[in-house]
C-alpha cells in the first residue's frame, strides 16, 4: 500500500500539494506514479483538507481523513503512516511512504525498491541521489571543517566514492517491521539510487519554477475538438498602441490568422475569450470568423458554461493562455497550454508550452500541432475483426 501524506497547512508555499507542474498538481503526480507501479495495489492519501481530498479522489486514490492532532507542523510522518495503517481495510505486506513534494517519481523505481523489500534483501529501501561533492561544516569558531574528506587530498570526481542524499521521494518498508520499530529506518536499510534529475524536492517558489523547467518536453499529440484562446498576450504581443485621442490599436499576426482558418476548415471549434472590453477584440474575431466573448471577468465560469452548452468533452479542449487570470479556465480543460512568454506561474499549470511568443505566431503553432494530431489519427491503420 502506498501512503501519501498531504496536509493543507504548508507554511512555505500555501496549499503546496495542489500547486501544479506541467499541468498536474504535485499530489496528482504522486498518485499517478504510485498507481502506475505494478507492485502497488492500493494508494491512500492522508489529509485534513477538503480541496486536497477532492484532488486525491479525482486521481483515483482512496482518502483517509487525518485528525487534527496529527495535522500540525510538529506531527511526524511516522504518526501519519501509523494512523493510515491502523485505519486500513487490510494490513499490507509492504508499506510505501511517498511524498508529493518530489514531483518526478519513476514507477519503475518504486517497483525496484519494493522488490528489494519483498525479496527480504532489505527491510527498508529509500530513494537517494549520488553526491560526489566536497562537503564542509563549521566549527564553534565559524571556521570551515572538511566533512568526509581530507582537505589536503583533492581526487577527481570519478575517483571519489559517492555519498548519497535522501530525496524524500519514497521509502519502502516491511510493514511488520515498521509497526514494531515505529520509525521508517530499521533493520537492513538499502539505498535505491535514482537519477539526479529526480532528486528535486519542492520547498520554495524557486523550487517550483526549477521543477517546471525540468518537465520533459511534451510530445503527446494534441488531440482536441475545440481551441479556446485569450486575446491580449496570445493573439497580440501583450502591448497596445495609444494615439493622442486615447484610441488603442493592437498588432496581430497574419500567420495566426491562417492557423485559425485551417482549424475552422478542419471542423475545430474556436473561441476567443478575453477580459478586455475594447471592441478591437470583437473586430479581430469577426475578421477570423470565430466566436468571441470579451469583457469577461470570470473566465472559468464562462468556459464551464460554454463547454456544457456546446456538449464538448473538456478533456478534448485546448486553452491557450499567458497570464494568471487564465489559470481558472486552464484548470477545466484537458490541454492547458501557454505561449512562450507567459507568466511563470501559468507555465507551471501548462501541459504544453509553445516555442513562440504571443502575437508572434503562437496561435499558428498550436493550430499546426492540433492539425498534425488529427492527420495522424486519420492515417492510423484500422483493423476489422
Amino acid at each position: 500500500m502506498a501512503i501519501i501524506p498531504a496536509r493543507g497547512g504548508s507554511k512555505g508555499i500555501r496549499l503546496k500539494n495542489l500547486r501544479e507542474i506541467g499541468g498536474k498538481s504535485l499530489l496528482g503526480r504522486a498518485i499517478e506514479s504510485a498507481r502506475s507501479a505494478a507492485a502497488v495495489s492500493d494508494v491512500v492519501v492522508s489529509t485534513d483538507h477538503e480541496q486536497i481530498k477532492a484532488e486525491a479522489l479525482r486521481y483515483g486514490a482512496r482518502v483517509i481523513d487525518r485528525p487534527a492532532d496529527i495535522a500540525g507542523d510538529t506531527a511526524s510522518s511516522e504518526s501519519v503512516l501509523l494512523h493510515a495503517l491502523a485505519n486500513a481495510e487490510s494490513q499490507p505486506e509492504i508499506t510505501v511512504f511517498i511524498q508529493c513534494t518530489s514531483p518526478f517519481i519513476d514507477p519503475a523505481d518504486l517497483d525496484a525498491a519494493i522488490a528489494a523489500v519483498a525479496s527480504q534483501r532489505a527491510d527498508v529501501s529509500f530513494a537517494a541521489v549520488a553526491d560526489h561533492g566536497f562537503h564542509w561544516g563549521l566549527d564553534p569558531q565559524g571556521e570551515a571543517v572538511a566533512v568526509g574528506h581530507d582537505k589536503l587530498h583533492r581526487p577527481r570526481r570519478q575517483d571519489r566514492e559517492p555519498r548519497f542524499r535522501e530525496t524524500g521521494a519514497f521509502y519502502v518498508m516491511d510493514t511488520r517491521g515498521f509497526l514494531e520499530a515505529g520509525h521508517r529506518f530499521f533493520g537492513k536499510v538499502r539505498v535505491h539510487e535514482v537519477p539526479a534529475e529526480h532528486g528535486i524536492d519542492i520547498d520554495t517558489e524557486a523550487d517550483l519554477l526549477l521543477a517546471g523547467l525540468a518537465v520533459p518536453a511534451n510530445r503527446e499529440p494534441i488531440e482536441v475538438d475545440a481551441v479556446i484562446t485569450d486575446f491580449d498576450g496570445v493573439h497580440t504581443p501583450d502591448t497596445a498602441y495609444v494615439d493622442e485621442h486615447g484610441t488603442e490599436t493592437v498588432r496581430v499576426s497574419r500567420s495566426d490568422g491562417m492557423g485559425v482558418a485551417r482549424l475552422r476548415a478542419a471542423g475545430v471549434k474556436f473561441l476567443i475569450l478575453s477580459k478586455e472590453t475594447n471592441p478591437v477584440v470583437a473586430a479581430r474575431a469577426a475578421k477570423l470568423k470565430v466566436e468571441v466573448a470579451h469583457g469577461i471577468e470570470n473566465k472559468a465560469e464562462y468556459v464551464a458554461r460554454w463547454l456544457a452548452d456546446e456538449s464538448i468533452n473538456p478533456a478534448r479542449v485546448a486553452y491557450l493562455g499567458n497570464d494568471i487570470n487564465d489559470l481558472g479556465a486552464m484548470a477545466l480543460v484537458g490541454w492547458p497550454i501557454t505561449v512562450a512568454d507567459a507568466h511563470h506561474d501559468v507555465h507551471l499549470a501548462a501541459r504544453h508550452t509553445l516555442t513562440r511568443k504571443g502575437g508572434h505566431g503562437a496561435v499558428r503553432e498550436l493550430a499546426e500541432l492540433v492539425l498534425a494530431a488529427r492527420t495522424a489519427t486519420k492515417s492510423s491503420p484500422s483493423f476489422t475483426h
